[in-house]
């Protein structure tokens, strides 16, 4: 590790054995560690090892890492860890931290990290190369209710592609306060809800739900939304909308 700079080092999935070396001693050698606490979330368990494993650490919400004049601060004149659950670039947010490093002529080095994304397709069982463009269902906020991610999922459909759709993790929308991941039957009822405005019926779909991936307690459950919004349990999840199934993706959902 170099004298300097500001390091975006990626933690994994959820699971703290499973950063890379690489990451797991840039968080060992920073003089500064900071997690950022809205983007994802890491498992409770896995909180209280932060301080054994890297050493001792400070939390960040959205506000600090969007106008992060104290962190680039610091970084002029010592080793500054942004410590992000799975993949630090997957969030536009830290691309801008980049950038903003660029433009102070401060250093900045990416540690990769495990994400959702390069992980939850495989799991399941469907091919990474039929995937299109994903999306997130967000909170509804009084009665605003954007449409777009049931129009991408649609627009996937239309040229038989699956969709990742990430869910929530912030009824407020602050990225402030403490967060709290959308459940099932929160993500199915937004489902609902935007295909009543797009008057679309989407009750007879398959629906994949994954949950806390990459942790010992991942779970992948299959079935219609309406048996999807009855499962309880978990702390993080995501939902796959399968298009058309191959032979073998139809074998592989059907171990679930």
């Amino acid at each position: 590790m170099g004298e300097n700079g500001l390091w975006l080092i990626g933690l994994g999935p959820g699971d703290l054995q499973q950063m890379t070396v690489a990451a797991f001693n840039a968080a060992r050698d920073a003089d500064h560690r900071f997690l950022e606490g809205y983007t994802a979330l890491l498992p409770p368990d896995e909180l209280e090892k932060m301080d054994a494993l890297i050493g001792s650490w400070e939390l960040r919400m959205r506000s600090a890492v969007e106008s992060p004049d104290d962190l680039l601060s610091l970084a002029r004149t010592s080793k500054v860890a942004l410590l992000v659950v799975g993949d630090p670039l997957q969030a536009t947010t830290h691309v801008d931290l980049q950038i903003r490093c660029a433009d102070s002529n401060i250093p900045c080095h990416i540690e990769h990290g495990i994400s959702i994304t390069t992980i939850v397709t495989g799991a399941v069982g469907l091919q990474s190369y039929r995937f299109g463009r994903q999306c997130t269902f967000a909170y509804p906020y009084g009665d605003y209710l954007p449409t777009s991610p049931l129009e991408i999922i649609l627009a996937n459909r239309e040229r038989d592609l699956h969709t990742l759709a990430l869910l929530d993790l912030d009824p407020s929308g602050m990225g402030e306060g403490r967060q709290e991941p959308m459940s099932p039957e929160v993500s199915i009822d937004v489902l609902r809800k935007m295909a009543n405005k797009l008057e679309v019926d989407v009750e007879d779909w398959t629906v994949v739900l994954c949950s806390d991936m990459g942790t010992n307690d991942a779970a992948v459950s299959v079935g219609t939304p309406a048996q999807i919004s009855e499962k309880k349990g978990g702390r993080i999840h995501c939902l796959l909308i399968p298009a058309n199934l191959h032979d073998v993706e139809a074998t592989a959902l059907a171990r679930w």
